[in-house]
C-alpha cells in the first residue's frame, strides 16, 4: 500500500524488451536504502517488485499486463520517474490509500501556469469517469493529487510549486500519457451497491 507522497524523483538508466515484458533499471539512491529482494516501489504509481538492487539503483520486470495498462512501455534510458516506497505501519497517511494498481491512462491536454500553481487539464478514460468527482482523490503518475473539476472526458488538478518540482508532473507536456489510479474505495462501493448487493449481504 501506497500513499502517494513521491519520494524520489528517479531516472530510468536501461530498459531490456523481452518478448512479452521489459526489464528496467532505475535509479533511486533513497528508496533503495534498505531495499531487499522482492521489496515493492511505485514507479509512476506502478507497483513493481525489486528483482535486483545495489549502488542506488534497482532492477523490476514488468510483465505485459502492467505495460498493456500503464504508461510504462513508453519509457526510455534517462526517463525521468516518481519513486515511492511501501507505507510503513504506523506512518502518518499523507496522501490517500494508493494500491499501485493502475486503472488506465490519460494525457494532459492542457497546462495553465499562475503565479503561486498550475492548473493541468487530464483526458479520463470513458470507464472511469464514475469514480473521479470534484475534490475527490486521485492518483496520477503515484502523486496523490485532489480533483478540482470532473468532467465526463477529463478532470483538471492544481498543482503546487512543491510537486511541480519534485515530481515528474513539472516536466510532463501537452499530449504526455500520465498513468491513473481512482479511489479504491469507490468501486468497492460500486460493487457492493451493484446488482449483487443483496447476494453480497447474505
Amino acid at each position: 500500500m501506497f500513499t502517494g507522497i513521491v519520494e524520489e524523483l528517479g531516472e530510468v538508466t536501461a530498459v531490456e524488451r523481452l518478448a512479452d515484458a521489459s526489464r528496467f533499471r532505475l535509479r533511486g539512491p533513497l528508496v533503495t536504502e534498505g531495499a531487499k529482494h522482492g521489496d515493492s516501489i511505485a514507479v509512476n504509481g506502478v507497483c513493481l517488485t525489486v528483482v535486483e538492487f545495489g549502488d542506488g539503483e534497482f532492477t523490476a520486470d514488468v510483465m505485459a499486463e502492467t505495460l498493456l495498462r500503464s504508461s510504462l512501455g513508453a519509457l526510455e534510458v534517462g526517463s525521468r520517474v516518481n519513486l515511492e516506497r511501501p507505507m510503513a505501519v504506523g506512518d502518518r497517511l499523507g496522501g490517500h490509500i494508493v494500491q499501485g494498481h493502475v486503472d488506465g491512462t490519460g494525457s494532459i491536454l492542457d497546462r495553465t501556469p499562475s503565479e503561486n500553481w498550475e492548473i493541468v487539464r487530464i483526458a479520463l478514460p470513458a470507464h472511469l469517469s464514475r469514480y473521479v468527482v470534484e475534490k475527490g482523490s486521485i492518483t496520477v503518475d503515484g502523486v496523490s493529487l485532489t480533483v478540482v473539476e470532473a468532467a465526463d472526458d477529463w478532470f483538471s488538478i492544481s498543482i503546487i510549486p512543491t510537486t511541480l518540482a519534485l515530481t515528474t508532473l513539472g516536466i510532463k507536456r501537452s499530449g504526455d500519457p500520465v498513468n491513473l489510479e481512482v479511489d479504491v474505495i469507490a468501486k468497492y462501493v460500486e460493487r457492493l451497491l451493484g446488482p449483487n448487493a443483496r447476494e453480497n449481504v447474505k
